[in-house]
């Protein structure tokens, strides 16, 4: 018997099919958890934690909450705010999340994107983010991940892009 090469095909997608299911965790009673036995648990860690931060959804409420806690920023540094246009080329363009707790407290200051020839600013943010604690109460929002830009001039002057005056051309 000769089989063709669509029949080899559809063997050989078949038994790949089934190999995946070789590889899972047995389901314990139909429950969807995988068996774990006392040895495998690390001390102090819940199965019901994220293990990835979640930012919270980037509604209408929490885009204007973003400009409430840039004017909380603005207000506690006048001095280092960029008068004005920015130039055409900022130093560093940083993008910050901002974890708040339901009274405006900052609890954490992570970067989705941070300047590999500016090493040093990211720190600086979360130096002035953490100082200017607490940021305005997010009220029926309550506690959140938000997400602004920071641009960042070579002066250590800033604008954050929820409030910024927007760019020169030259």
């Amino acid at each position: 018997m000769t089989m063709t090469i669509r029949t080899l095909t559809i063997i050989a997608a078949a038994l790949a099919l089934g190999a995946c299911s070789a590889f899972k965790p047995a389901d314990k009673a139909g429950d969807g958890k995988s068996p774990t036995s006392a040895t495998d648990e690390v001390p102090g860690t819940r199965g019901d934690v994220p293990t990835v931060r979640l930012i919270t959804a980037q509604t209408p409420a929490v885009r204007a909450y973003r400009k409430t806690g840039a004017r909380q920023i603005y207000k506690a540094y006048p001095q280092r705010i960029y008068k004005g246009k920015i130039p055409p080329l900022v130093y560093a363009v940083v993008v910050v999340e901002t974890d708040l707790d339901a009274e405006g407290n900052v609890r954490n200051v992570t970067f989705s994107r941070v300047p590999g020839h500016a090493p040093e600013v990211p720190g600086k943010i979360a130096e002035l983010i953490k100082a200017a604690s607490p940021l305005p109460s997010p009220g029926r929002l309550g506690g959140h991940t938000y997400v602004d830009t920071w641009l960042w001039d070579k002066s250590g002057n800033f604008q954050l892009d929820s409030l910024t005056l927007g760019q020169r051309s030259r």
